[in-house]
């Protein structure tokens, strides 16, 4: 039975630590600020950690034990009722060695949030500790006007919600917003999404080792326990001692897999994919969620592209693919509690996931 944390409310303390990147740096250095005091007005008190600044480390916020120290005291402490994230960042895979996943059973269940690379401690703290975990928004995205994203990502924390569905429109972003200066803070209040593309999941059905593409508008469902994050963290994981995938599948028969791609190109996205498959991890999958893949969208390599680089690799479990969904690094994200039972379906060109353990 994998636990759910308490749910949140107006008076509560959410600690922001940084087991990755801290906010060291424009445009985070204001964002973080504008973000707290967002999440303040809403009625919350904030424990703002000593690493959530920081910006000492090498690829990491600050030398891996103290992020870890920091990480593990937070959620240890009962006087915060939840954390969030200062960060994604690539070097969390260092913190994580420090943290000790089976000692955090002894607290109460705890709601942390993040994305990226926040993977590696939200995987193996459904798969190990056996607490669910929210993949979403770490903290410097609610430093713009609440949309989707930051509503869905405040309901889950609070329990106010237990149905959810995708986005209408899509962000992607453009070679302006690379060349663009790094904003005011009075800039942060009214930003919304730049959305320039409309939304199209690409749905598969699979059976007898053969991948069928449906329309947009089919319709599947599937039920399992929703589980993933960053495959380019994931693959990472593979073979480490926070590798728990053969104790987990034993205890849990059905497994949605929620998976989406950062830095990955087609060929790294197929390989890491094959990675996982073939160290037993989807076993018991009954479908899997793809997020739209922040690199390889788009991209073709020697005929691999974001799309076979799945198919391929996975079809042989004759089990439903939901592919450029509203997951990850493309926004908007919808935040995902991995560790929950959960309904996912498609329909008229939008994703659905009802919660049956929240």
């Amino acid at each position: 039975m994998i636990k759910r944390p308490v749910s949140i409310k107006k008076g509560d303390v959410i600690g922001i630590t940084a087991p990755s990147f801290g906010a060291a740096t424009e445009p985070y250095s204001t964002m973080i600020d504008v973000s707290l005091d967002k999440i303040k007005e809403r009625g919350y008190k904030i424990l703002e950690g000593k690493t959530a600044r920081l910006g000492d480390g090498i690829g990491i916020s600050t030398d891996p034990k103290v992020a870890a120290s920091e990480l593990m005291e937070f959620y240890k402490r009962d006087d915060i009722n939840a954390i969030i994230s200062a960060g994604g960042g690539e070097l969390m895979n260092e913190t994580i060695t420090h943290v000790d996943f089976n000692e955090l059973k002894n607290y109460p269940p705890k709601w942390f949030i993040g994305y990226s690379d926040n993977t590696n401690f939200i995987f193996p703290l459904v798969t190990m500790t056996g607490v669910m975990g929210i993949y979403g928004p770490c903290i410097s995205g609610f430093a713009k006007k609440w949309e989707g994203t930051e509503e869905d990502s405040f309901a889950l924390l609070e329990g106010t919600k237990t149905s959810f569905s995708g986005y209408e429109k899509v962000a992607f972003e453009t070679d302006d917003d690379n060349e663009s200066e790094p904003p005011k803070a009075d800039f942060y209040y009214d930003w919304t999404y730049e959305y320039n593309a409309e939304k199209e999941l690409v749905i598969y059905s699979c059976e007898n080792g053969k991948a069928n593409k449906l329309s947009k508008d089919a319709e599947v469902s599937f039920e399992g326990i929703l589980l993933g994050g960053c495959l380019d963290v994931l693959a990472n994981l593979v073979g480490t001692r926070f590798d728990n995938m053969k104790s987990f599948n034993e205890k849990n028969q059905d497994v949605i897999w929620v998976l989406e791609a950062c830095d990955l190109t087609p060929m790294s996205y197929r390989r890491a994919l094959w990675n996982l498959r073939e160290a037993g991890w989807f076993t018991n999958a009954k479908g899997f969620v793809i997020g739209r893949p922040c690199t390889s969208f788009g991209q073709n390599m020697m005929g691999v592209d974001q799309y076979n680089a799945v198919t391929e690799i996975l079809k042989d479990f004759n089990v439903p693919i939901i592919m450029d969904a509203d997951i990850g690094h493309i926004d908007p994200m919808l935040p995902v509690v991995m560790g929950a039972n959960a309904k996912v379906s498609t329909r008229n060109n939008n994703l659905f996931v009802d919660y049956l353990s929240l």
